[in-house]
């Protein structure tokens, strides 16, 4: 799930911190705190509601994180390579990853591949499992295809696609932003399954000229038919499944509201989880799906069984990661920098640490920023510097020994917002930021931490 963040270069600020103390009102940033929160609805009130600086009683650690991105006061960073199992490659840039749990699908579909081959080839002997293994990688390598689809189309509608993951049933393409309308999610969506029909149809034409009872039979049969398999189970109009994701992009088209889509594939991908649940080892058991019923064992019963539950699970609970990361998106606008910034007073580098913080509840800040001779900032208190030093020696302390150096990165636009404002702070990990108008003219100073709390009173509310 990332645009590139604006970044102000300040221009000299006042070194007097007047203009924070409501002279002029506009000026004055917002805060974000536990009790007003709310602002990050779009309000614009610059009146600080705490007009004390809170350092004697933040701890930043102590927040719930309801948002894996955010956590113990730190921005959400993105890991330099995302991992994910083996890496086998990088098509079109994107790293291509196994995960550990393929092995053991692998040897499975040889086990139960080479079981099949036996009653079809019985002269093959032990080379039939040979023969099943390059069976599981040749069906891996049409799911690699199918996924590769899916990539291609995001990487043309400018879509960000993470990595490309082989894993226990088929794999993903985690895709980083949300299609743009209701048509590129369908077309997103379908070529997947469209790719997979196709590449049944050539194993079925490959197959024709070829001699049934042998192994290269057996092999285009197995792989047209898994295929055509893939092709309409993906299709199934149910999240997180390919046909789930089409049919959101309808129910978007029709209604103009994504989530909505989101609520209605997600709901039919619960319905279909519990229907594959039971009625996968009931079809078995009648013979619906082709096989003798006096052929089925105990030992089949029970496979089935546990097949439907794995398959039922994996549903019903991509059904429900994708209604939270619709949710998450929905909330994700809510997130300002303008309207969770707090307001700063500028104090100069000798500064004692007791007289900024006067200066600072003089002028209902929350925030220091130490700054030159001429006005221009050149780091910001950090917050858990101060908490840290006891009362009587606050006199002593002088305000650029709390500080940390500001870098390019740790100086934010107030227009960002949302995703942008996500990815701005993960570029660049820290516990404060410059938030800076597009003038340059410093506006405050942003702290993750109230990023956080924001973003856990956004999502505690209904949607």
């Amino acid at each position: 799930m990332p645009g590139r963040a604006a970044q102000g270069h300040s221009e000299p600020a006042p070194s007097s911190p007047a203009h924070l103390n409501g002279e002029p009102k506009r000026d004055g940033a917002s805060t974000a705190t536990d009790h007003d929160a709310d602002r990050i609805q779009g309000q614009d009130d610059h009146t600080p509601s705490h007009p004390n600086l809170p350092y004697a009683h933040t701890d930043p650690d102590t927040t719930p994180h309801a948002d894996p991105r955010i956590a113990k006061g730190r921005p959400p960073q993105r890991p330099k390579e995302p991992g994910g199992g083996l890496l086998m490659g990088r098509p079109f840039g994107v790293p291509v990853y196994v995960a550990p749990s393929w092995f053991l699908v692998a040897a499975l579909i040889t086990w139960v591949f080479g079981g099949q081959l036996d009653r079809v080839l019985p002269e093959l002997g032990a080379a039939r499992y040979l023969v099943a293994l390059f069976f599981a990688v040749a069906f891996y390598g049409s799911v690699l295809v199918h996924e590769l689809a899916h990539t291609v189309a995001a990487l043309r509608f400018k879509l960000p696609v993470r990595r490309i993951q082989l894993q226990f049933f088929g794999g993903v393409s985690e895709i980083e932003k949300e299609a743009e309308t209701p048509g590129r999610e369908f077309v997103l969506a379908f070529v997947g399954p469209l790719l997979s029909l196709i590449l049944s149809g050539i194993f079925y034409l490959a197959m024709l000229p070829v001699e049934p009872g042998t192994v290269p039979g057996v092999l285009l049969a197995g792989l047209m038919v898994s295929n055509l398999i893939v092709a309409v189970f993906n299709l199934l109009p149910g999240l997180p499944l390919d046909g789930g994701r089409m049919l959101r992009a309808v129910v978007w088209k029709i209604t103009g509201r994504p989530m909505s889509g989101t609520i209605a594939a997600a709901w039919v991908g619960r319905a279909l989880a519990v229907s594959v649940l039971i009625g996968l080892p009931l079809l078995t058991q009648t013979g619906a799906l082709g096989t003798n019923t006096e052929d089925i064992s105990g030992m089949d019963t029970v496979t089935d069984a546990l097949l439907a539950a794995i398959l039922a699970a994996i549903i019903w609970t991509g059904a429900g990661n994708s209604l939270r990361m619709a949710r998450l998106r929905e909330h994700l606008p809510e997130l300002r920098a303008r309207n969770l910034t707090r307001r700063a007073v500028p104090v100069e580098t000798n500064t004692p640490l007791s007289e900024a913080l006067r200066r600072a509840n003089a002028a209902g800040a929350r925030a220091l920023v130490v700054v030159d001779a001429d006005g221009q900032p050149l780091s910001l208190v950090r917050e858990a510097a101060i908490v840290g030093v006891p009362e009587h020696r606050r006199p002593w302390v002088v305000v650029s020994g709390l500080a940390q150096d500001l870098t390019d990165g740790m100086r934010v636009s107030a227009e960002l917002a949302g995703e942008d404002l996500l990815d701005a702070l993960r570029a660049t990990p820290a516990t404060e930021y410059l938030v800076v108008e597009e003038t340059g003219e410093i506006y405050g100073v942003l702290s993750a931490a109230d990023v956080e709390r924001a973003f856990v009173k956004a999502m505690a509310r209904p949607n």
